[in-house]
C-alpha cells in the first residue's frame, strides 16, 4: 500500500509540473479513440436502429412487389398470404411513381403508398408530429420531409395538385431516404425517391388521373422472421415477375449510406494515433535528461527498477486511459447523427461494444508506451551517479558537415545543424507533415467530385445525403489531424529550443543575433516539413492512381500544391513564436546554469 501511494504522489505531482505535456496526451488519445470508436461502431448503430424502428412500426418480414399489371398479379400476392409460414399480412396496396415539388421550388421523386385510414396490424407507420392520413391530404416520411424543409400544416404539390402535410412518419417497411421506391415502375431500377402515403382512393385518383406507373405490394409476417431467404426460395417464379424484399435486406440498404463512413473514420484513427504518438514522443524526449535526473534521485533513496519503470510509465498510462475514457463518452454521443443521417430512422443507441473498446484500448496503450518507452528505458539504464550529473548529449563531430556547414548563413547553419542532431525526430516531423498533406489532399480531391443531387435529371436542389456525410466526416477528420499536426510543429520546436539551449547561447555569445537564431530554430522545423509535404503529395497521388476508378475526378493540381505550400506556411508562422521566445533566453544564465 505504501508503494502504490508513493506512485500516486509522484505521478500526481509531475502531471501538476507538466500540464502542457499532460493536457496533450490526454486530447491526443481522446480525438484518436474518439474516431477509432466511431469507425467500429458505426454498422452495429445502424442495425440498432432499424431494429428499434422495426419494432415501434410493426416492420413486416417480407414486402412483395410486383410492377406488373392485371388480375395475375393480384391473385400471385394474395397467393403469398396464403402460405403456411405466414401469418399477418397488410395489403395489397398501391405504390404510384410521381414528383412532388414544394414551395421553395425543391422537386424530387416520390412513391405514394395508398393506405388505410385506419393503421394495420403490420407495417404501421409511426407518427413523430401531426395525424395519420386524411382524404385530400398525405403524411411525409420523416427523412424526406427534413431534406424538403417540410413540417407540418405546410403544402406540397404532387403531379400539379396541392395537399397540405397532414403529419410525419418513419417506417420499418422501405429502406431510408432516399431509397423508398425499392423497385422501379414496372419492376425496374429504381431512382432516388421520397415516400408519402396516401389515402387508397386518393392514390388510385392520382394514378388515374395523370397514367402514372404503379406498382402492387403486400406487407408479409412470417412464424420465423429469421427465415425470409427459405420463403424467398420457395416462391420463385416467372410469372408475374415479382420481388421479394426482406427485413434484414433493407437493413443491409440503410448501411449503404455509410459505406464510406467507416474507412473515413478508421484510416482517420490510425492517422490520429500516429500524429498523437509524435508529438508525445517528442515531449518525452525534451524530459528524457530531466526524467534521467529524476530516476537517479529515486535510486539513490533505495528505489527499486521495478518502481522507478512503474512511476515514469504510469502517468502516460493514466492519462492515455483518461482520454479513452473520453473518446468514448464522446463517440456515445455523436453516434445517432453519424448512423442515421437521414433521420428516418428512430431509436437509443448504448454504448460501445465490448470489441469497441477493447480495440480502443490497445490504441491508447499503444500511443502511452510508444511516447514514454526509450525515455523510460534511458532513464533505468543510466547509473545512479551518471544520472545525478546528466548533461546534455553532445553530438559527435564530423569534420565534412562542419566544412560544409562553414559555407552557410547563420540561420540555416544553426538549423541544419538542429537537424543533424536529432535526424530521428526530424523523420517524424516529415512524416507529420506528410499525413497532414494526404490528409488534405484527399479532401480536396473529393470536394473536386461532381456534385449529383437527388431532384429530378440529377437537380441539385435536394443535396446527395451520402456525399455530404462523407465530405463533413472527412472535413472534421481532416480539421483534427491538422490541429494535432499544429500542435505538433510547436512541440518540436519548443522541445528542441530546450535541448539546444546551450548551444544557442554559444552561438549567441559568438556573436548570433535573437534574429538569426530564431530563423535557424524555424529553419530546423522547415527542412524536414518541406520533404514532408511533397511526401504527402505523392503519396496521395499514388493510392488515388492504384486504388480509384479511372474516371474520378482528381483534385487540380495547382489546389495540391497550394495545400502543400500552405502547411510549410503555416509550420513556420507557427513555430516562429516559441522560437523566438527562446531565442530571447538571456545568454549568461544559461551558460550558469550548464555551468553548475
Amino acid at each position: 500500500m505504501g508503494s502504490l501511494l508513493l506512485v500516486v504522489r509522484l505521478v500526481l505531482a509531475d502531471v501538476r509540473r507538466h500540464r502542457t505535456q499532460a493536457a496533450m496526451l490526454l486530447l491526443a488519445v481522446t480525438v484518436a479513440t474518439a474516431t477509432l470508436a466511431m469507425g467500429l461502431s458505426l454498422r452495429g448503430a445502424s442495425d440498432a436502429l432499424y431494429v428499434q424502428t422495426r419494432a415501434a412500426t410493426a416492420g413486416p418480414d417480407v414486402v412483395a412487389l410486383s410492377g406488373d399489371t392485371g388480375r395475375a398479379v393480384t391473385s400471385a400476392l394474395t397467393g403469398l398470404a396464403d402460405d403456411p409460414e405466414v401469418v399477418a399480412h397488410h395489403g395489397p396496396y398501391q405504390i404510384v411513381y410521381a414528383d412532388l415539388t414544394t414551395r421553395g421550388s425543391a422537386t424530387s421523386p416520390v412513391v405514394v403508398h395508398g393506405f388505410d385510414e385506419r393503421p394495420a396490424a403490420i407495417n404501421r407507420p409511426l407518427l413523430t408530429s401531426g395525424r395519420w392520413i386524411r382524404p385530400g391530404g398525405t403524411v411525409l416520411e420523416r427523412g424526406f420531409a427534413t431534406e424538403l424543409g417540410v413540417k407540418v400544416g405546410d403544402r406540397v404539390t404532387i403531379e400539379g395538385r396541392a395537399y397540405p402535410v397532414l403529419g410525419i412518419a418513419v417506417t420499418a417497411a422501405t429502406s431510408i431516404y432516399p431509397w423508398a421506391a425499392q423497385i422501379g415502375p414496372g419492376g425496374g431500377p429504381s431512382n432516388y425517391t421520397g415516400l408519402a402515403w396516401m389515402t387508397r382512393a386518393d392514390a388510385r385518383e392520382l394514378a388515374a388521373a395523370h397514367d402514372l406507373p404503379v406498382t402492387t405490394a403486400i406487407d408479409l409476417k412470417l412464424k420465423d422472421p429469421g427465415a425470409t431467404e427459405a420463403f424467398r426460395e420457395a416462391h420463385r417464379f416467372p410469372a408475374p415477375r415479382v420481388n421479394l424484399h426482406s427485413w434484414q435486406f433493407n437493413a443491409e440498404q440503410d448501411a449503404r449510406i455509410l459505406r464510406n463512413s467507416e474507412p473515413i473514420l478508421i484510416v482517420g484513427s490510425w492517422l490520429l494515433a500516429f500524429l498523437a504518438i509524435t508529438g508525445v514522443a517528442a515531449l518525452a524526449t525534451g524530459r528524457a535528461l530531466e526524467q534521467t535526473r529524476r530516476a537517479g534521485l529515486l535510486k539513490a533513496v533505495g528505489a527499486t527498477p521495478a518502481l522507478i519503470a512503474t512511476v515514469l510509465l504510469t502517468e502516460y498510462l493514466t492519462l492515455a486511459l483518461a482520454g479513452e475514457a473520453l473518446g468514448l463518452a464522446i463517440a456515445r454521443l455523436a453516434m445517432p447523427a453519424l448512423a442515421s443521417p437521414t433521420a428516418s430512422r428512430i431509436g437509443d443507441l448504448g454504448g460501445p461494444g465490448t470489441g469497441t473498446v477493447i480495440a480502443t484500448t490497445v490504441l491508447a496503450l499503444v500511443v502511452a508506451v510508444l511516447s514514454a518507452l526509450r525515455p523510460t528505458l534511458r532513464a533505468l539504464r543510466t547509473a545512479t551517479v551518471t544520472a545525478l550529473s546528466a548533461a546534455a548529449h553532445q553530438p559527435r563531430r564530423r569534420p565534412w558537415l562542419t566544412a560544409l556547414s562553414a559555407l552557410l548563413p547563420t540561420p540555416l547553419l544553426l538549423g541544419l545543424r538542429l537537424t543533424a542532431r536529432h535526424p530521428g525526430r526530424a523523420v517524424l516531423q516529415a512524416g507529420s507533415i506528410a499525413t497532414t498533406v494526404f490528409a488534405i489532399a484527399t479532401l480536396l480531391a473529393l470536394f473536386a467530385e461532381p456534385v449529383r443531387g437527388y431532384g429530378l435529371n440529377g437537380s441539385p436542389a435536394l443535396p446527395n445525403l451520402r456525399d455530404a456525410h462523407d465530405r463533413r466526416l472527412l472535413l472534421a477528420v481532416t480539421a483534427l489531424l491538422i490541429v494535432l499536426a499544429l500542435v505538433n510543429a510547436i512541440t518540436f520546436t519548443w522541445t528542441m529550443a530546450i535541448e539546444a539551449r546551450t548551444n544557442v547561447a554559444i552561438a549567441r555569445a559568438l556573436g548570433a543575433t535573437p534574429g538569426q537564431v530564431t530563423a535557424g530554430l524555424s529553419a530546423a522545423q522547415l527542412l524536414p516539413a518541406v520533404p514532408g509535404a511533397a511526401l504527402g503529395v505523392l503519396l496521395h497521388l499514388g493510392l488515388r492512381w492504384l486504388l480509384t476508378a479511372g474516371n474520378a475526378a482528381d483534385a487540380p493540381v495547382p489546389w495540391l500544391l497550394g495545400a502543400a505550400l500552405a502547411t510549410v506556411l503555416a509550420t513556420a508562422a507557427l513555430t516562429a513564436l516559441p522560437a523566438r521566445l527562446a531565442a530571447r533566453r538571456p545568454v549568461a544564465r544559461t551558460l550558469s546554469a550548464e555551468a553548475t
